[in-house]
């Protein structure tokens, strides 16, 4: 390898090779080194794309952007078919194979604990949208006709706005019960921030963006689970994705992410996480 080293995830030695010729970012071969008894998945790509300079402009670049993210969850999931990967963030450069060595040296403990706890483990992500027709349902609630006085336009807009907030809160009512019963199956969750609908393209408000971690062996019953309470929501969507990677549990807090983009073992322009539904997005 002669050029720079992208990481996707760090694991255990495989007990199953690769998928033959697996490309991954830019198109490159992913390929493991192993060091410690640990395996960093990397491919090698050019420094005129993936230097700290470069990236710092490519990273405003929203089509390299999206087309990068497929290629690196791509490796991601051909990891998972035969491992439990520990996924670092988009855009983790290192200048050489020796400075992938001592990223791996440098918190090896920390990988060892999380690869551990992961083991066996995948995340499934749970979406609750409050449907666009129901809010415009909502709004044009009471009579048609036109207001008689200005008393009688305030009273309508009154009662339009107590419909929206009362289908807002039973919104809210079901997603936190969902959310509790799927914490209580799950060993692990995480909530996120509710989803941007002009960043992800999805109709509808978001009320529950959450993930939680499943062992692989109980998944069925979690997608079960999850269809279930789908009749329980008129009005509502109940979106499922997964299994992933367990990208929201990879870190030692809920607000950690394993990994950055570091070029020659100093941080560089990159570290944008790569969440689950930067897939889903793309």
């Amino acid at each position: 390898m002669t050029g720079l080293r992208y990481v996707y995830a760090v694991c255990r030695p495989l007990g199953a090779p690769l998928q033959v010729q697996l490309t991954g970012v830019a198109g490159a071969p992913a390929k493991p080194l192993a060091h410690h008894g640990l395996v960093a998945v990397v491919s090698e790509v050019p420094e005129r794309d993936f230097s700290e300079e470069a990236l710092r402009a490519r990273l405003e670049d929203l089509d390299w952007l999206a087309a990068t993210a497929r290629a690196h969850q791509g490796v991601i999931d051909a990891l998972t078919v035969v491992t439990t990967p520990l996924p670092l963030r988009l855009a983790t450069v290192f200048r050489d194979d020796s400075g992938v060595r001592a990223m791996i040296e440098s918190r090896e403990e920390h990988f060892r604990r999380a690869l551990e706890r992961l083991q066996g483990r995948v995340e499934w992500g749970v979406k609750v949208y409050l449907e666009p027709e129901r809010s415009e349902e909502a709004a044009a609630s009471g009579p048609a006709q036109k207001p008689a006085s200005g008393r009688d336009y305030l009273r309508r807009r009154r009662l339009q706005t107590r419909a929206h907030e009362d289908l807002w809160e039973r919104a809210e009512t079901f997603a936190s019960r969902l959310h509790a019963r799927l914490s209580a199956f799950a060993e692990e969750s995480r909530l996120h921030a509710p989803q941007n609908p002009a960043l992800s393209g999805a109709t509808g408000r978001n009320v529950l963006n959450a993930a939680y971690l499943v062992p692989r062996a109980h998944s069925e019953e979690f997608v079960e689970l999850v269809d279930r309470t789908k009749d329980d929501a008129p009005g509502l969507r109940v979106e499922l994705t997964g299994p992933w990677a367990a990208y929201s549990f990879a870190g030692e807090n809920p607000e950690e992410s394993p990994g950055g983009a570091e070029e020659g073992g100093e941080e560089s322009a990159g570290g944008t996480a790569v969440p689950p539904s930067s897939k889903e997005r793309t």
